[in-house]
């Protein structure tokens, strides 16, 4: 607080230096008229005429003699003792002046210009008309004002609920303090209970009215529901706006290393208070348009993910300008453009991260669960850590991922696939982390906008988009990444502001800031981490692995039942599990349902009596798998 309003005095003192000879120059011109009209004002208050004048006219105009001579005597009094004690002034004055002539006394040249420098000021501000004052009025923008119960109440009367203004009408206390506004962090906090039944989000949602009625930028205003009930309010007041603040260096930037199953340093708040975020069992939507820093937020995960020496890195970069061409050599994968063909590898890395990567996963977690080290069929950080367990975290980045859901020939499979993988791979340890800036459902599936658990929403147009990405009714709720500007190069503006839902509770946050350059040190690190752990990717090797050769309908072909013309799917995986363990072993029925989806073999109910009673499970015709067997092989001979 003490080096704020250091700060502020700095710069009034310093606006007004530099005008001290425009004000000089003001002076100068304004001291003789000061001296003149000074003189008038004292003779016109020695005749004690100012007001006197015009009640005997207001008389004389009502043809009342008798108040008239009153009013004349009054002033005639008033004027004889006036005159009197400005004589004896003059008298006194004169004298002293003779006798230090008389005297010789030499006044010091230091006393004559102290005296000329108070009475010159006085003389111009005597001789300067009202509306043109000598000193300009300082120019600092939106300036900070200390946060009161007053301000803020009136501040919440402005906004406009109707139910706030109609009990502080019959109850001036109706908003009240429980804890006195104190300072937090760099600025003020209050906590407010708001009147019986008015909620705090509906303040929330009023943001901008609220910094209107404080005469603050919103940025600087920052409200949102605090804890013991509905109806209180925290509102924190900075001392500036956000935009202005300078956010701190990432506390990994210069050392340390993340563990993918802990918490790490992400986000600040307004207040300047860090946040920490996790990558396991959590898929990360980020939107917002050019220049509101999504791209750096993208990176920051990778970054940290790096400093992981267990996570295998994959990704694609298809604004194709080589925003992540600095963490390149630590991930397995990688791909930057958006060229048909990087599209088509990007979308080829889904297909196999769900059809293969997490179909092999879900039957190794089957298999630790079944030993007790996999509780609640989940990865854990011991299984992560195991060697050869094929269960360490896998983190996947799609830069601009609507430049993949939009291609025409790619973008519905990706899509589709997107959503299976966020909702099978979460528990798996495979991490997707997807950023867009067209944040609409042509170029982002609902699918997709539903499952996801968290999102960070920068700097979008317009309350469709917001919601986009936050959920349904974050609009409503007052978290807006309207109020946000994008930035560019002269100006960054709000970059990297953005409202956070999934870490912790919602509210803006500020993603920390590495660029390029500071990127290149981290991967440094990353780079030694993973040598001596023995998880360094090798050069120009950074290609998936191939999965093991395997012909589905050939092998239902080859296991199905004799003599059976229908087999249930949980039947024909244990079968299939049998044939090629490194391929089926951990299949459930849904998975072999969506493998035969694309091929054309028609899954349904199959019904069966066993000991007299009738049981339907999912399974597949004989008939069927032959027909498209036969169907396949009759296209291969025609080609």
């Amino acid at each position: 607080m003490f080096a704020w309003w250091a700060r502020d005095a700095a710069y009034v003192l310093g606006y007004h230096t530099v005008r001290l000879p425009k004000y000089a120059l003001k002076t100068a011109a304004y001291a003789p008229v000061g001296f003149v009209s000074g003189i008038a004002r004292v003779l016109r208050w020695a005749s004690a005429e100012d007001g006197n004048r015009a009640l005997r006219q207001a008389a004389a105009d009502r043809n009342d003699p008798v108040t008239w001579l009153k009013l004349d005597k009054q002033r005639e009094r008033q004027a004889r003792w006036r005159w009197s004690v400005l004589l004896l002034v003059s008298l006194l004055t004169g004298a002293s002046v003779v006798t230090l002539l008389i005297l010789d006394v030499t006044v010091p040249d230091w006393a004559r210009w102290a005296l000329l420098a108070v009475l010159t000021p006085l003389l111009a501000r005597a001789g300067r008309p009202e509306d043109k004052p000598i000193t300009d009025r300082v120019s600092q923008g939106s300036r900070y004002r200390k946060l009161t119960a007053e301000l803020v109440r009136r501040a919440l009367l402005s906004i406009g609920i109707p139910a706030i203004n109609s009990a502080v009408a019959k109850d001036q206390h109706a908003i009240s303090f429980p804890d006195e506004i104190h300072r937090d962090g760099p600025g003020h906090l209050a906590i407010v209970d708001l009147p019986f039944g008015v909620e705090a989000v509906d303040v929330v949602a009023r943001r901008g009215k609220l910094a209107s009625g404080m005469r603050l930028p919103l940025d600087q205003v920052w409200p949102e529901p605090a804890q013991g009930h509905p109806g209180r309010l925290a509102l924190w007041v900075g001392y500036q706006p956000a935009s202005k603040t300078q956010t701190p260096s990432w506390p990994l930037l210069k050392g340390g290393r993340v563990d993918v199953f802990t918490s790490f340093p992400l986000f600040v708040t307004p207040r300047m208070e860090i946040v920490n975020a996790m990558l396991i069992f959590r898929n990360w939507l980020i939107g917002g348009q050019p220049g509101s820093g999504k791209t750096f937020l993208l990176r920051l995960l990778v970054l940290a993910a790096s400093l992981d020496p267990r996570a295998e890195i994959r990704g694609y970069a298809l604004k194709g300008v080589g925003d992540f061409a600095v963490v390149e050599p630590v991930c397995a994968e990688y791909g930057d453009g958006q060229d048909d063909a990087t599209i088509g590898k990007a979308a080829a890395m889904i297909k196999w991260l769900y059809q293969t990567e997490c179909q092999q996963r879900a039957a190794k977690i089957a298999h630790y669960h079944a030993l007790g080290m996999a509780p609640e069929n989940k990865v854990t950080s011991e299984l992560a850590s195991r060697k050869g367990s094929g269960l360490h975290p896998l983190v996947v980045f799609l830069n601009e991922a609507q430049e993949l859901f939009q291609h025409s020939e790619y973008g519905a499979e990706a899509g589709e696939l997107c959503e299976k993988v966020i909702k099978l791979g979460r528990a798996l340890g495979v991490i997707l982390l997807l950023d867009t800036q067209i944040p609409d459902k042509d170029s982002l599936p609902t699918g997709i906008t539903r499952n996801i658990n968290t999102r960070v929403c920068m700097s979008v147009r317009d309350q469709v988009a917001n919601d986009m990405i936050l959920g349904t009714g974050m609009y409503r709720a007052g978290y807006r990444a309207t109020v946000f500007e994008p930035g560019n190069d002269n100006d960054p503006g709000d970059a990297g502001w953005g409202v956070v839902v999934g870490v912790g509770k919602p509210g803006a946050r500020r993603s920390f800031e590495v660029n390029a350059d500071q990127a290149k040190q981290v991967v440094a690190r990353a780079i030694e981490m993973r040598v001596a752990a023995g998880t360094m990717p090798e050069p120009d090797t950074q290609t998936r692995p191939d999965p093991p050769a395997y012909d589905l309908l050939s092998d239902l072909a080859r296991i199905w039942p004799a003599g059976e013309d229908a087999a249930w799917n949980a039947e024909l995986c244990e079968r299939l599990a049998e044939l090629r363990s490194e391929v089926y072993a951990g299949w459930r029925s849904e998975q072999l349902t969506s493998a035969l989806k694309p091929l054309g073999v028609k899954v349904g109910p199959i019904g069966r009596r066993i000991d007299g009673k009738k049981h339907t499970r999912r399974g597949i015709y004989r008939a069927d798998l032959a027909q498209v067997i036969a169907e396949r092989n009759q296209n291969r001979s025609a080609d």
